[in-house]
Protein backbone atom coordinates (compact mmCIF):
# COMPACT_ATOMS: atom_id res chain seq x y z
CA UNK A 1 0.00 0.00 0.00
CA UNK A 2 1.58 3.26 -1.12
CA UNK A 3 1.45 6.26 -3.40
CA UNK A 4 4.65 8.17 -4.33
CA UNK A 5 8.02 7.22 -5.80
CA UNK A 6 9.34 6.62 -2.27
CA UNK A 7 7.01 3.60 -2.03
CA UNK A 8 8.00 2.26 -5.45
CA UNK A 9 11.50 1.32 -4.25
CA UNK A 10 10.04 -0.94 -1.56
CA UNK A 11 7.51 -2.45 -3.97
CA UNK A 12 10.26 -3.17 -6.48
CA UNK A 13 12.50 -4.74 -3.84
CA UNK A 14 9.70 -7.05 -2.69
CA UNK A 15 8.84 -7.99 -6.28
CA UNK A 16 12.45 -9.02 -6.86
CA UNK A 17 12.60 -11.04 -3.63
CA UNK A 18 11.23 -14.48 -2.74
CA UNK A 19 8.06 -12.87 -1.39
CA UNK A 20 4.92 -12.70 -3.52
CA UNK A 21 3.07 -9.43 -4.03
CA UNK A 22 -0.58 -10.50 -4.09
CA UNK A 23 -1.93 -7.02 -4.83
CA UNK A 24 -1.14 -3.32 -4.71
CA UNK A 25 -3.34 -0.68 -3.08
CA UNK A 26 -2.94 2.98 -4.04
CA UNK A 27 -4.95 6.19 -4.42
CA UNK A 28 -7.41 6.77 -7.28
CA UNK A 29 -6.10 8.51 -10.39
CA UNK A 30 -6.22 12.29 -10.04
CA UNK A 31 -6.47 15.19 -12.54
CA UNK A 32 -3.07 16.79 -13.15
CA UNK A 33 -1.40 19.27 -15.47
CA UNK A 34 -2.94 22.00 -17.59
CA UNK A 35 -5.28 19.59 -19.33
CA UNK A 36 -6.34 18.03 -16.02
CA UNK A 37 -5.93 14.58 -17.47
CA UNK A 38 -6.17 11.74 -14.98
CA UNK A 39 -2.74 10.72 -13.70
CA UNK A 40 -1.90 7.50 -11.89
CA UNK A 41 0.28 7.40 -8.79
CA UNK A 42 3.89 6.28 -9.13
CA UNK A 43 2.96 3.04 -7.36
CA UNK A 44 0.14 2.30 -9.82
CA UNK A 45 2.40 3.00 -12.79
CA UNK A 46 4.94 0.48 -11.49
CA UNK A 47 2.26 -2.09 -10.65
CA UNK A 48 0.63 -1.79 -14.07
CA UNK A 49 3.98 -2.21 -15.82
CA UNK A 50 4.62 -5.41 -13.81
CA UNK A 51 1.09 -6.80 -14.22
CA UNK A 52 0.24 -6.62 -10.52
CA UNK A 53 -3.42 -6.42 -9.43
CA UNK A 54 -4.24 -2.86 -8.34
CA UNK A 55 -6.96 -1.65 -5.97
CA UNK A 56 -7.79 2.08 -5.83
CA UNK A 57 -10.45 2.62 -3.17
CA UNK A 58 -12.07 6.02 -2.70
CA UNK A 59 -12.93 5.06 0.88
CA UNK A 60 -10.84 2.63 2.91
CA UNK A 61 -13.87 1.52 4.94
CA UNK A 62 -16.09 0.73 1.96
CA UNK A 63 -17.61 -2.74 2.02
CA UNK A 64 -16.52 -3.42 -1.56
CA UNK A 65 -12.86 -2.65 -0.77
CA UNK A 66 -12.90 -4.66 2.47
CA UNK A 67 -14.36 -7.66 0.61
CA UNK A 68 -11.71 -7.36 -2.11
CA UNK A 69 -8.94 -7.30 0.50
CA UNK A 70 -10.32 -10.32 2.34
CA UNK A 71 -10.55 -12.26 -0.91
CA UNK A 72 -6.82 -11.73 -1.53
CA UNK A 73 -6.07 -13.42 1.82
CA UNK A 74 -2.61 -11.85 2.17
CA UNK A 75 -0.32 -12.92 5.02
CA UNK A 76 0.87 -9.38 5.70
CA UNK A 77 0.31 -5.80 4.52
CA UNK A 78 3.26 -3.47 3.85
CA UNK A 79 2.53 0.27 3.95
CA UNK A 80 4.83 3.00 2.60
CA UNK A 81 3.69 6.65 2.31
CA UNK A 82 -0.02 5.92 2.17
CA UNK A 83 -3.15 7.03 4.01
CA UNK A 84 -4.02 6.29 7.63
CA UNK A 85 -5.64 2.87 7.68
CA UNK A 86 -8.76 1.97 9.67
CA UNK A 87 -8.48 -0.94 12.10
CA UNK A 88 -10.67 -3.14 9.93
CA UNK A 89 -7.88 -2.96 7.32
CA UNK A 90 -4.63 -3.03 9.31
CA UNK A 91 -5.86 -5.84 11.59
CA UNK A 92 -6.94 -8.05 8.69
CA UNK A 93 -3.80 -10.06 7.75
CA UNK A 94 -2.71 -12.88 10.06
CA UNK A 95 0.82 -11.45 10.46
CA UNK A 96 -0.31 -7.84 10.83
CA UNK A 97 0.50 -4.65 8.94
CA UNK A 98 3.77 -2.77 9.11
CA UNK A 99 4.76 0.67 7.89
CA UNK A 100 8.07 1.98 6.52
CA UNK A 101 8.59 5.49 7.90
CA UNK A 102 11.43 7.86 6.94
CA UNK A 103 12.60 8.82 10.42
CA UNK A 104 13.96 7.38 13.63
CA UNK A 105 10.70 7.08 15.51
CA UNK A 106 9.36 8.30 17.86
CA UNK A 107 10.79 11.56 16.47
CA UNK A 108 9.35 13.05 13.28
CA UNK A 109 5.98 11.37 13.25
CA UNK A 110 3.88 12.81 10.45
CA UNK A 111 3.71 13.53 6.74
CA UNK A 112 7.06 15.30 6.15
CA UNK A 113 9.79 13.65 8.26
CA UNK A 114 12.62 14.22 5.77
CA UNK A 115 11.86 17.93 5.30
CA UNK A 116 11.63 18.65 9.03
CA UNK A 117 14.77 16.70 9.93
CA UNK A 118 16.85 18.88 7.60
CA UNK A 119 15.05 22.11 8.48
CA UNK A 120 15.75 21.42 12.14
CA UNK A 121 19.45 20.92 11.42
CA UNK A 122 19.58 17.23 12.35
CA UNK A 123 22.85 15.42 11.57
CA UNK A 124 21.37 11.91 11.71
CA UNK A 125 18.12 10.30 10.65
CA UNK A 126 16.98 6.95 9.30
CA UNK A 127 14.06 4.66 8.55
CA UNK A 128 11.83 2.68 10.86
CA UNK A 129 9.49 -0.26 10.37
CA UNK A 130 6.68 -0.60 12.90
CA UNK A 131 3.36 -2.39 13.29
CA UNK A 132 0.33 -0.17 12.75
CA UNK A 133 -2.11 0.65 15.51
CA UNK A 134 -4.95 3.14 15.96
CA UNK A 135 -2.69 6.22 16.27
CA UNK A 136 -0.53 7.46 13.41
CA UNK A 137 3.17 6.49 13.58
CA UNK A 138 2.98 5.26 17.19
CA UNK A 139 3.02 1.46 16.77
CA UNK A 140 5.62 -0.94 18.14
CA UNK A 141 8.99 -0.68 16.39
CA UNK A 142 10.29 -3.71 14.49
CA UNK A 143 13.60 -2.40 13.12
CA UNK A 144 15.53 0.80 12.37
CA UNK A 145 18.39 1.86 10.10
CA UNK A 146 20.32 5.03 10.97
CA UNK A 147 22.26 7.23 8.50
CA UNK A 148 24.10 10.57 8.62
CA UNK A 149 22.75 13.73 7.02
CA UNK A 150 25.35 15.69 5.05
CA UNK A 151 25.91 19.32 6.15
CA UNK A 152 24.73 20.60 2.74
CA UNK A 153 22.37 17.74 1.85
CA UNK A 154 18.92 18.66 0.52
CA UNK A 155 15.63 16.90 1.11
CA UNK A 156 15.72 15.63 -2.48
CA UNK A 157 19.14 14.04 -1.97
CA UNK A 158 18.26 12.55 1.41
CA UNK A 159 14.92 11.31 0.03
CA UNK A 160 16.76 9.18 -2.55
CA UNK A 161 19.05 7.63 0.07
CA UNK A 162 16.27 6.94 2.57
CA UNK A 163 14.13 5.45 -0.18
CA UNK A 164 16.80 2.77 -0.77
CA UNK A 165 17.31 2.24 2.97
CA UNK A 166 13.57 1.84 3.43
CA UNK A 167 13.33 -0.77 0.70
CA UNK A 168 16.11 -2.85 2.28
CA UNK A 169 14.66 -2.50 5.77
CA UNK A 170 11.24 -3.61 4.49
CA UNK A 171 12.82 -6.77 3.04
CA UNK A 172 14.71 -7.47 6.26
CA UNK A 173 11.47 -6.97 8.21
CA UNK A 174 9.53 -9.35 5.96
CA UNK A 175 12.19 -12.02 6.39
CA UNK A 176 12.17 -11.65 10.18
CA UNK A 177 8.37 -11.72 10.38
CA UNK A 178 8.27 -14.82 8.18
CA UNK A 179 10.73 -16.59 10.49
CA UNK A 180 8.94 -15.44 13.64
CA UNK A 181 12.12 -13.63 14.69
CA UNK A 182 10.50 -10.28 15.52
CA UNK A 183 10.35 -8.76 19.00
CA UNK A 184 8.52 -5.44 18.55
CA UNK A 185 9.51 -2.70 20.98
CA UNK A 186 7.04 -0.04 22.20
CA UNK A 187 7.99 3.49 21.22
CA UNK A 188 9.43 5.60 24.02
CA UNK A 189 6.51 7.66 25.28
CA UNK A 190 8.29 8.93 28.41
CA UNK A 191 8.24 12.60 27.41
CA UNK A 192 5.92 13.33 24.49
CA UNK A 193 6.55 17.08 24.86
CA UNK A 194 10.18 16.73 23.74
CA UNK A 195 9.42 14.75 20.57
CA UNK A 196 9.91 16.56 17.27
CA UNK A 197 6.87 16.47 14.97
CA UNK A 198 6.80 16.32 11.16
CA UNK A 199 3.43 17.76 10.10
CA UNK A 200 2.38 18.41 6.53
CA UNK A 201 4.06 21.53 5.13
CA UNK A 202 1.77 24.35 4.07
CA UNK A 203 2.56 27.43 2.00
CA UNK A 204 2.98 29.66 5.05
CA UNK A 205 5.67 27.28 6.33
CA UNK A 206 7.84 27.94 3.27
CA UNK A 207 8.41 31.67 3.76
CA UNK A 208 11.78 32.77 5.16
CA UNK A 209 12.03 34.98 8.22
CA UNK A 210 15.12 37.09 7.57
CA UNK A 211 15.25 38.01 11.28
CA UNK A 212 16.24 34.39 11.92
CA UNK A 213 19.85 33.17 12.03
CA UNK A 214 21.69 32.37 8.79
CA UNK A 215 22.07 28.72 9.85
CA UNK A 216 18.32 28.31 10.36
CA UNK A 217 17.57 29.98 7.03
CA UNK A 218 20.14 27.82 5.23
CA UNK A 219 18.62 24.68 6.76
CA UNK A 220 15.17 25.80 5.66
CA UNK A 221 16.32 26.36 2.08
CA UNK A 222 17.91 22.92 1.75
CA UNK A 223 15.08 21.30 3.71
CA UNK A 224 12.49 22.58 1.24
CA UNK A 225 14.58 21.76 -1.86
CA UNK A 226 13.29 20.67 -4.38
CA UNK A 227 9.69 21.06 -3.20
CA UNK A 228 7.76 22.94 -2.03
CA UNK A 229 10.81 25.30 -1.99
CA UNK A 230 11.72 28.11 0.41
CA UNK A 231 10.19 31.47 -0.53
CA UNK A 232 10.51 35.16 0.18
CA UNK A 233 8.72 38.25 -1.06
CA UNK A 234 10.22 41.16 -2.96
CA UNK A 235 8.39 44.44 -3.43
CA UNK A 236 8.31 46.48 -6.62
CA UNK A 237 8.53 50.25 -6.33
CA UNK A 238 4.97 50.50 -7.65
CA UNK A 239 3.79 48.71 -4.46
CA UNK A 240 3.10 45.25 -5.87
CA UNK A 241 4.90 42.19 -4.52
CA UNK A 242 6.33 39.08 -6.16
CA UNK A 243 7.38 35.74 -4.71
CA UNK A 244 11.00 34.63 -5.04
CA UNK A 245 11.78 30.92 -4.66
CA UNK A 246 15.26 30.11 -3.37
CA UNK A 247 16.57 26.64 -4.22
CA UNK A 248 20.27 26.82 -3.37
CA UNK A 249 22.34 29.07 -1.12
CA UNK A 250 25.29 29.17 1.25
CA UNK A 251 26.18 31.06 4.43
CA UNK A 252 28.64 33.97 4.12
CA UNK A 253 29.74 36.98 6.14
CA UNK A 254 27.52 40.03 5.76
CA UNK A 255 28.98 42.46 3.21
CA UNK A 256 27.79 45.41 5.32
CA UNK A 257 27.92 45.56 9.12
CA UNK A 258 24.84 47.79 9.31
CA UNK A 259 22.74 45.73 6.89
CA UNK A 260 19.16 45.11 8.02
CA UNK A 261 17.68 41.57 7.96
CA UNK A 262 16.36 40.94 4.48
CA UNK A 263 18.58 43.59 2.85
CA UNK A 264 19.93 42.68 -0.59
CA UNK A 265 23.52 43.38 -1.60
CA UNK A 266 24.57 42.75 -5.21
CA UNK A 267 28.06 42.53 -6.66
CA UNK A 268 27.98 41.82 -10.37
CA UNK A 269 28.39 39.52 -12.14
CA UNK A 270 27.44 36.66 -9.82
CA UNK A 271 26.99 37.62 -6.17
CA UNK A 272 23.69 38.31 -4.43
CA UNK A 273 23.62 38.19 -0.64
CA UNK A 274 20.73 38.71 1.76
CA UNK A 275 21.38 39.69 5.34
CA UNK A 276 20.03 37.56 8.18
CA UNK A 277 20.04 38.14 11.95
CA UNK A 278 23.77 37.42 12.25
CA UNK A 279 25.47 36.58 8.95
CA UNK A 280 24.17 36.50 5.38
CA UNK A 281 22.87 34.10 2.76
CA UNK A 282 24.48 34.01 -0.68
CA UNK A 283 21.91 32.92 -3.27
CA UNK A 284 23.05 30.38 -5.86
CA UNK A 285 19.86 29.30 -7.64
CA UNK A 286 16.44 30.96 -7.61
CA UNK A 287 13.19 31.62 -9.45
CA UNK A 288 11.21 34.85 -9.67
CA UNK A 289 7.43 34.51 -9.80
CA UNK A 290 6.32 33.70 -13.34
CA UNK A 291 9.88 33.24 -14.57
CA UNK A 292 12.32 30.38 -15.17
CA UNK A 293 14.52 28.91 -12.46
CA UNK A 294 18.07 30.28 -12.95
CA UNK A 295 21.58 30.15 -11.56
CA UNK A 296 22.52 33.43 -9.92
CA UNK A 297 24.76 34.73 -12.72
CA UNK A 298 22.00 34.28 -15.32
CA UNK A 299 19.44 35.80 -12.96
CA UNK A 300 21.52 38.91 -12.29
CA UNK A 301 22.15 39.42 -15.99
CA UNK A 302 18.47 39.96 -16.69
CA UNK A 303 17.07 41.32 -13.41
CA UNK A 304 16.17 45.02 -13.24
CA UNK A 305 16.90 46.02 -9.64
CA UNK A 306 15.91 49.60 -10.30
CA UNK A 307 12.27 48.44 -10.35
CA UNK A 308 12.42 46.85 -6.86
CA UNK A 309 13.15 47.77 -3.24
CA UNK A 310 16.26 46.29 -1.63
CA UNK A 311 14.56 44.60 1.35
CA UNK A 312 13.01 41.14 1.25
CA UNK A 313 10.28 40.08 3.66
Amino acid sequence: MGTPEFAVATLDAICQSKHEVAAVVTVPDKPAGRGLKLKASAVKEYASTHNLPVLQPEKLKSEEFIEQLRAINADIFVVVAFRMLPEVVYAMPRLGTFNVHASLLPNYRGAAPIHWAIMNGETRTGVTTFFLNHQIDTGDIIAQTEIEIGPKETTGELYDRLMKCGAQLALDTLDKVEKGAVTPQPQNQSDEATLKPAPKIFKEDTFIDWNDTAVNIFNKIRGLNPAPCACTRIQKKNGTTETLKIYEAEIVDSPKEDAKPGQICVELPNLLTISAKDRAISIKNLQLQGKTRLDISDFLRGFHFENYTNILF
